[in-house]
Formats: C-alpha cells, structure tokens, sequence
C-alpha cells in the first residue's frame, strides 16, 4: 500500500483563482455594509423591506465563513490533525446552511402571521430638501440599486467555485442570486401596498422566506452528506464527480492491474481517494510500481490530494465488488 498525504499547494490557475475570490468576497462584505445601512434607514413598517434587510445580514455569513476557511485550509497537516485542514471548507459550508436555514423558517412563520392576521402596514412620507415624499419611493429606489452588484458576484463566484471546488462559495454565489430576487420581490411588495394591496407585501415577504429557506435547506443538506463521507460530487452537487472514474480508467489501463475500484470522500477543496486494485493473476506489485501509479493518479486532477493503493484479492462491495463472490468463497 502507498500513499500520499499531506499536498496543500494549488496549482497556479486554482492559486490565481482563489486571490481572485478572496478579493471579491472583501467587495461583498464591503457592499453589504453599505446596503444593510441603506436598507435598515428605509424600512419602515414594511414586511418585505424587513425580510430583505434580514437576508442582507444572512448574506454575511457566507462571505465570512469562506474568508476564514481558506486562512486554515492550507495549515500543514499534524499529528493532531493527520488528514489536514481541508476540512474547514465543509464546517464553514454547515454553518452557512444552518444560519439560511433558522432564518428562513423563522421569516416564513412571521410573514405567514402578517398575512393571516390582515396586517395593513402603513407606509408614510418624510420631508427631503423641503419636500413630503411617500416613504415607499425610497424604499424602491434603494432596492433597485442593491440589484445589479449581486448579479454581477453571483456570476463571478460561481464560475469560480467551480474552478475552486469550492461548495461555500457555490453557496454564496447562490446567496448572491436569493440577494437581487429578494430586492425585485421587495420592489414589487412596496408597489402593492401603494395601490392598495395590502396583501401584497406579506405576500413578497413569503416569497423572500422561502428562497431563502430553501437556500438553506439545499446547502444543509450537501454540507452534512459530505462531512459523513458521502461519495465527492461536484461542486454544485448535482452529479457524482468524474475523479473517481478518471482514477479507476488509469488504474486499469496498467498492465499489472486486474481489477480496480475506488471510493472518494470531499475533503474540501480536494479529495481523500482509496483505489482497491486486484492484480493480475500471479502478479506481485513492486514498491516502483506502487509509486508509479500513485504518482499518475495525483496527476490526472490537482483534487487528488490523498491518495491511498490497496492490493487487494478482491474488490469490496462498495466500489464494485460482487457480492455474490465474496459469499462462494466462502463457502469454499
């Protein structure tokens, strides 16, 4: 059995892209302070406007959880911690679902209260420069200018998570994009109640409740499955990753190898891999041999982190072995 533990470095493109989000993730913060402020200042009695302010400090979390992951992500493996820090990347990730998720559930009872009880939220005006303005002017205005920025670093974030494998800021790309709906749901809620719907900005306040509860639930979900060792997906969860099949095609195209199956756990922005290999009838892998393949296989992605070749006489059943087989033998 060989193995190699411990690699922390990036290669130069996922370097690159990892400055490039941290930098964006600083112009986050930087853009939400300033409309958290904006957006607490006009709020009024309005629902929507008050669930809108509330996702605008949610939005915080994401951003910070990802800032201090990638300062302990790279820390060199100890005896303490054998596999190494990667592993912040996931609880940061479970953070940010567990905070979408309680303000969700919680905006959703209160917007559902509103709507039930026929809450009539007035919306006055204020003198600006001399003249009376209705309150719910301001109120728009300032929704409509917190909606292209998010845009613009949902966009961006996402093509980097992916480039990063990186599930926190997958999670705040989405964010992102919950950030510029629920500004467009708060525009339409405060236009409601300006020609007499007084529904309509409960109505928007439980729209904004359930993005943001299923943004929560949706990150909760893959942040858990992950820390359990589920198999690595890819970095938006949507299908198993190809690694392991790039791995096990490797493995079974070397001349000494019969059989091949391999389990990958997400470690963060990489991956632990444990290949099972069955050689060739009468075949004895040398230690050259062992390397050799353990060297190809960090080199098909830089994901490959750890990387663990078991000679095997068969294949567990997890990772393709047959049951069947397992089960003659021992009978034999």
């Amino acid at each position: 059995m060989t193995t190699h533990f411990g690699r922390t470095e990036l290669p130069p493109a996922q370097e690159a892209a990892l400055r490039r989000a941290i930098r964006l993730e600083w112009y986050t913060l930087a853009f939400l302070a300033v409309a958290i402020t904006l957006v607490f200042l006009v709020m009024g009695s309005s629902q929507a406007m008050k669930a809108a302010w509330i996702e605008d400090l949610l939005s915080l979390a994401p951003p910070i959880a990802f800032l201090l992951a990638v300062r302990i992500v790279n820390k060199r493996p100890t005896e303490k911690y054998p596999y190494g820090f990667h592993r912040s990347v996931g609880v940061a990730h479970l953070v940010a679902g567990v905070a979408l998720f309680a303000m969700g559930a919680f905006l959703i009872v209160d917007s559902l209260t509103g709507l039930v009880s026929g809450e009539h939220p007035p919306i006055g005006t204020i003198v600006l420069f001399g003249q009376p303005i209705w309150l719910g002017w301001l109120m728009m205005a300032v929704m409509a200018l917190t909606i292209p920025l998010p845009i613009y670093f949902g966009r961006v974030k996402m093509k980097l998570a992916r480039e990063l494998h990186d599930k926190v800021l997958y999670a705040d790309a989405d964010m992102n994009k919950a950030d510029w709906m629920t500004a467009a749901g708060s525009i339409v809620g405060v236009a409601g109640i300006g020609i007499g719907l007084w529904w309509a900005d409960a109505a928007a306040a439980l729209f904004i409740a359930g993005s943001i509860l299923w943004d929560g639930m949706k990150n909760l979900r893959a942040a858990i499955t992950d820390l359990m060792d589920t198999r690595a997906t890819t970095f938006d969860d949507d299908e198993p990753h190809p690694v392991a099949q790039k791995v096990d095609a490797y493995l079974r195209g070397l001349p000494w190898t019969s059989e091949v199956g391999s389990r990958v756990r997400d470690q963060g922005h990489v991956f632990h891999v444990e290949a099972f290999i069955v050689p060739q009838p009468d075949e004895s892998p040398s230690l050259r041999q062992l390397m050799e393949a353990r060297d190809g296989c960090i080199d098909i992605d830089w994901k490959v982190q750890d990387i663990v070749l078991v000679p095997i006489d068969e294949l567990p059943e997890e990772v393709g072995g047959s049951r069947d087989v397992r089960q003659s033998e021992r009978n034999k």
